[in-house]
Order: C-alpha cells, then structure tokens, then sequence
C-alpha cells in the first residue's frame, strides 16, 4: 500500500485531495499547522488510513521524517488567501512561502536518495499568468512572459523553478499542477485576515463565489461587486482538482512536466452574480449592481488551456458551476445562521 504525505492537508484545497486519495486506497499522511483557519475538524479525521500531524512545513527536519517511508508528496502547504492577502501581506507571502517551499525540497531530495519517495507533485498557481497577454494561457507561456507583479504570483513561479532545479541537479522527479479558482465546500474565514467592506457586507474569504452568496443572502441590495464585472475566471470544483492533482501524481505521462487544472468553461464575475443572485431571490427580482473599486492584483482574464491535460491525463473538469454553486449555497447559509461568517 502506497503512502502519500499532504502538506496543507487542513485546507481548502488539501482537504480534498486528501479524500481523494484515500478513496483511490492510499495511506495518507497529512501535515498542517491550523495557522489559517485554526484546528478545523474534517470528515477523514478518524480514517485508518490517515494520519494527521500537526506541525510547521518549514521545519525541514520534521519533513524530512515523514517523508522517510513515503512514496509520493503532495506538496500542497502554502501561506495562501484570497486577494486581499496579497495586498495585506505581501512579504509575508514571500517569505514563508520560500521557505515552505525550500523546506519540502530539501526533505525530499534526502528521501528520494535514501529512502523510497519517488516523486514529488507541485502545486502552483493560475497566478504564475497574471501577466499574459494573450489566452487561453498553456503551459509553457509561463516563461515566455514577463514574471508576475505580485509577491505570491511570483512566489508561486519560483516554486516551479524549485522542481526543476531539483530535478536538473538531483534528479528529484516532479509534476508541476495549477489550480484555477477552486470553487467548493469547508473554506472558512482567515485568522489574521482583514476585514474588508463590500457595501454594508464584510467579505467572508475574499473568495468570489463564497463572498457573493453570502452577500446575497443577508440582503445586500444592489449587489456590490469588485470591478466592473467583466473578469473572466474559470471556476472549478475542488474535488474536480482532487481528482486531477491525484491523476498527475499517478500517471506515468506527467513526470517532469506541467498541467494546468480547470474547468474548460469560463465566467464573467457578473454572469456568476447573476446566476447566484436567481438561485437565491427567484427568476423575477431584478438584480442591481455597483461596481466598487477593484484590487491592485484583481487579474482581468484567468483563462487557461485545458487541452494538455485532457490529452496527457485524460482530465477533465466535471462539475458545472450551478452545480457548485448548488452546493455552495446551504453551506454558506448555515455559516451565516451559525454566525461563523
């Protein structure tokens, strides 16, 4: 029996792989320090197979441990937050995101030499693109555009180099997989996160869909939104990803290389208002917006190619937005009614 270590294994995104993976009938060690959302309480906790340990990943030592009798690494632990983090803690983000990532290589470089590790499996970023002029984005055009604006944009590019000066000088196999606008279930408000007004209603996550829908269903009217409402994002469902990062993670085809991971579809933050707005007020009440000033790093168009990955891994996106956003709903009015947000 295979046995994966998940680094962030208590977020948003992690806590999905997490599932996935011992779905798939892997043994899973998880690795958080609870620094985000503090200790959040998942549905695997009490798996057999899983075994949660509660630490820093910037604790190469501590790292190099759990990876000692590991075959794959997930590495997943980041400083992360939705857009207001990164004008909030910029060096922050910087700094502790490189030595995560620091950290997680010098570990599995030992464990790759010495013991059974026999890849590593990279999460990146849509925002290694903020910069693209033109799209969809494939993989590739990350080099051949000028480097994100943005401290976690450009941290997120270096975790790429990471992989591959590890790979160039140890030959410490990898699969590099970005993330596009993670859409799902279990996300809660940030410790330390700032609390930033849209209209009479605070953002929750800074996370669209969530923010959105809480609005919407404490009343907000007209609707604020950021910007004008035009960015394009392509919003994904976290067990879609799951799945995906799982698939590269596996497949004989994605080692040493690339994947962007998303849906095919893209949305306008307008359209999304739109369609969360009717599935809460009714078809018949008219929806107001007002456009509020939008963030410095608010990226107009996150528009990836899918085509790789569907043709390498077989990947692709299945869940659709209303179905998410069918989903997102109850989840989001019950943390309301419990006052969690």
């Amino acid at each position: 029996m295979q046995r994966v270590l998940v680094t962030g294994s208590a977020g948003f995104i992690g806590g999905y792989v997490v599932e996935r993976l011992l779905c798939r009938g892997y043994t899973v060690c998880g690795l958080d320090n609870f620094s985000k959302y503090g200790r959040v309480r998942k549905s695997f906790d009490d798996h057999p197979r899983y075994q949660l340990v509660e630490g820093d990943a910037r604790d190469t030592g501590l790292m190099t441990a759990l990876l000692a009798d590991c075959d794959h690494f997930i590495a997943a632990a980041a400083m992360i937050g939705g857009i207001s983090y990164f004008h909030r803690y910029p060096y922050d983000l910087l700094a502790a995101n490189e030595r995560i990532i620091a950290a997680a290589c010098d570990a599995a470089i030992k464990a790759h030499r010495e013991g059974r590790l026999r890849k590593v499996t990279y999460l990146s970023s849509s925002m290694v693109f903020e910069r693209a002029a033109s799209w969809p984005a494939g993989e590739g055009q990350q080099l051949d555009i000028p480097p994100p604006l943005s401290s976690y944009g450009f941290q997120k590019l270096a975790v790429e180099y990471f992989a591959r000066a590890a790979w160039d000088q140890y030959r410490l196999p990898f699969t590099i997989v970005r993330p596009f606008n993670c859409v799902g279930v279990g996300e809660s408000r940030a410790l330390g996160g700032p609390e930033i007004w849209s209209g009479n209603v605070a953002l929750a996550m800074s996370h669209v869909v969530p923010d959105l829908v809480q609005k919407v269903l404490k009343g907000q009217d007209p609707l604020h939104i950021l910007g004008s409402g035009d960015q394009v994002r392509h919003y994904t469902h976290g067990a879609d990803l799951a799945a995906g990062i799982v698939t590269a993670m596996e497949h004989p085809d994605a080692l040493n290389t690339d994947f962007n991971l998303s849906t095919s579809q893209g949305t306008t933050v307008r359209e999304l208002a739109e369609l969360i707005w009717a599935k809460i007020n009714g078809p018949g009440v008219r929806l107001r917006i007002v456009s509020d000033e939008p963030f410095e790093h608010d990226v107009q168009r996150r528009i990836p190619s899918t085509e790789k990955a569907r043709r390498v891994l077989g990947f692709e996106a299945a869940t659709t937005l209303e179905q998410a956003v069918d989903e997102v709903i109850p989840w989001i009015r019950q943390a309301v009614e419990d006052g969690t947000i």
